[in-house]
This record gives C-alpha cells, structure tokens and sequence, in this order.
C-alpha cells in the first residue's frame, strides 16, 4: 500500500474514528485504525463492536492494500505534522510517513486481525437535516438512563412515522422527546432504540462538521443532509464522508405517552433566565443528596424555596403569567434546570395537576396559532415531583 494526501484531510478524518478506538487489553486491535486503499478510496475504520465508524479521506493511491496501525499514536503524530502532503507507505511490519522534513516507522498489525464492519444496505432512507437533528439530540440526550438495570430505557428511541422523527430519553424520572422533520416522506414506520454511547458519538462528529462549518456557512443542502439505514438489528448513518453503524437496543421501549398529563389546573408562563437564576439560587440549600425545591404557584407570582437545616434557606419570587388554580410542586432542581437549559426559548410554559402528578415544560413558542411555527419548537419535557 501507498499513498499520498494533505495532513488536513487525514488529521481531520483520523480525529474522526480515533474516539472510539478504546484500550482493550482482551482484544488489542480494537485500539487499531482499519487504513484501506482500494478502488480509487482510502477508508479509515475503527469498531468497539458495538459501533463502527468508516471516514472516507481523499488521497492519492499508488498503489492498493489495507493494514492497521495505533489509532491515537497515529492521529497524535499527524496533528503534529505542518499542513503539506503526507506520503504513508506499507513496508514490511512498518507503515512508514513521510513529510517534507520528517519520517518515522510505525509497528502494525494485519488487516485480516481486524473485526468486520457489519454492512447495511442503502435502502429505503430516512432523511433529516444535520442542523435539526443536532438541535434534537441536544434537547434529549441528556435526559438518558446511565444505568444498565433496564437497557430498554439507557439509549434514545427513534419513531420515524409519516414524515416525523421523534426522539425521546428518559431515565424514569424525567422525560424529554423532540419531534423534527424528515426531508423526504418513507412509507415504512420504524421505532428503534439506539444506544446512548453511539448517539453521543454521532452528536460529537456532527458538532465537529458544524464547527467547521461545513454546514451552516459554505455547505450545501446536500451537505447538511443524513442519511439513514436500517438492517435486522443493525442502524447505518451515512453524512458528508463518514458512515457510523451500530447495533440496535432490542426490547420494548416504554409506553412514555401515557405518563404526558392529558390536563393540567395550573399554568405558568415564566421568562426562562429568570428562572434558572431563581432555581440555582434556591439550589444552593437544598437537601443533599435529594436536592429539592418547592414551586409555589399563586395569582401573577411564582414562589420558590427551599431549605436546609445546616445551612439556612432561599426564597426567590417571580412574577409570571400564572392561570388556573393556586398549587405547589416539588422538584428535583437539577432535573428542572436540564430542561429550563435546554428548551430554547425566551420563556416557559410550566403546566401541572398537582404535587403528586407529573409537571410539563414547553416552549412558549407551541401556543402560537401558526401549526409551521409549532412544528419547530415541537419539544417537551417532564419532570416528576419529588413526594413529600
């Protein structure tokens, strides 16, 4: 193998796959980087075997072959290469590298070690916008199980369903979905659960696209479209020149709409930066380790509170839009500021039954009367009370 490129494309395809080329002491190679020359294509891959990831890297090949070196040994020796062509050569055991002023040896392995990549066929795509799928997988990801006690509920669920993608987490005690559209209507209904490691993977490639702005500023619309696949128990999104497949989460996601109040008695509508003021400062004497504060809904005002017998107490009053009947909440403030942080907007829509049912945020911007501008902010989030 031989070939030759610039050390921006490699250093930014190799800081691609790098991420999830782990230290594996049962299984060594998987720390390994896949470089793959053939039919006019140099294809950089790495696997966990949970997930894989193959960034496509223009060069020049002069001659084809495939052989895996260090993943993070190589994307760090590169990064400290100048911006010039980089020549990378297969002799022996060693892949060789040369620059205009520098050359080293790297020890490898063979290819035929390395783990394949399950493949998925490109049919039937559903296809979104790198920027709203961003958007959504900010205002979710975060509300996630992290324990692995119920699988079904440590990854995202994905309903792809008449031209509408939602996306939901939850971690049972709070609860965010975000509903975008699809580019292109697919007949297929399909409702996934995708693991929380490879959803975070895919946020961080897509943020580094975005920050290079290979979307927003120069990109086209091409360019800010995703792909994606599905096989058995496998999922494929294909973007700009990067492909990342993963297993699916098997196992019934649960039935999350029946917990949305249908009603509420009380409705707030509060400016959001005052609010994550307030609730910060009232967090600083909460309870450890239960971390409550208490919501106190009257006529104009919001009260909140809360206290600690070691430390003292906080009241903080908000005036607000506050309609229906006087009531009283207590959350869970750091489950309140992840949504209030996150709902993207000027002001809050807090809606609630009582102190023992679950309370709704929303957008203020989803009690417009213009259904388009509803579909943009089509994002809620709950929190369930803390009991007294």
């Amino acid at each position: 193998m031989k070939i030759t490129c610039t050390q921006e494309n490699l250093s930014q395809g190799l800081n691609i796959v790098t991420h999830i080329a782990s230290k594996n002491t049962s299984l060594p190679i998987l720390n390994n980087v896949l470089i793959k020359a053939e039919k006019g294509v140099v294809n950089l891959i790495t696997t966990n075997l949970e997930m894989g990831i193959v960034c496509q890297v223009r060069a020049k090949i002069e001659k084809d072959g495939s052989y895996t070196v260090g993943s993070k040994l190589l994307n760090d020796y590169i990064n400290l290469l100048t911006n010039e062509k980089v020549e990378l050569e297969l002799k022996d055991d060693f892949f060789e590298i040369k620059s205009s002023k520098q050359e080293t040896k790297i020890k490898g392995n063979s290819a035929e070690e390395f783990p394949l990549i399950p493949q998925v066929e490109k049919n039937n795509p559903y296809a979104c916008q790198i920027s709203d799928l961003l958007m959504a997988l900010t205002q979710v990801l975060f509300a996630v199980s992290v324990s692995e006690t119920r699988p079904e509920i440590s990854g995202i669920y994905l309903n792809f369903n008449n031209g509408i993608l939602t996306l939901a987490a939850t971690d049972s005690y709070r609860l965010a979905e975000k509903k975008i559209k699809l580019m292109e209507k697919n007949s297929i209904e399909k409702e996934v659960i995708i693991p929380a490691r490879t959803i975070q993977e895919l946020f961080r490639i897509l943020s580094g696209l975005s920050d290079r702005a290979e979307i927003e500023d120069n990109g086209t619309k091409e360019n800010n479209k995703i792909n994606i696949y599905f096989e058995d128990n496998q999922i494929l999104f294909v973007f700009d020149n990067v492909e990342l497949v993963s297993r699916i989460i098997e196992g019934q996601y649960p039935n999350y709409r029946q917990i949305i109040p249908s009603e509420h008695k009380t409705r707030a509508i509060i400016n959001i930066t005052d609010f994550i003021k307030a609730v910060k400062s009232a967090a600083l004497f909460s309870r450890t380790g239960i971390y409550d504060i208490s919501l106190d809904f009257k006529k104009g005002e919001l009260k909140i509170t809360s206290a600690n017998n070691q430390l003292g107490e906080s009241k903080t009053e908000l005036e607000g839009n506050i309609e229906g009947e006087n009531n009283k909440i207590v959350l869970n403030y750091r489950y309140l500021l992840d949504g209030l942080q996150n709902l993207d907007s000027t002001e809050v829509i807090l809606e609630m039954m009582d102190g023992n049912n679950p309370c709704i945020l929303r957008p203020v911007e989803s009690l417009s009367e213009n259904k388009e501008a509803i579909a943009d902010v089509n994002y809620l989030y709950i929190v369930m009370p803390i009991k007294q």
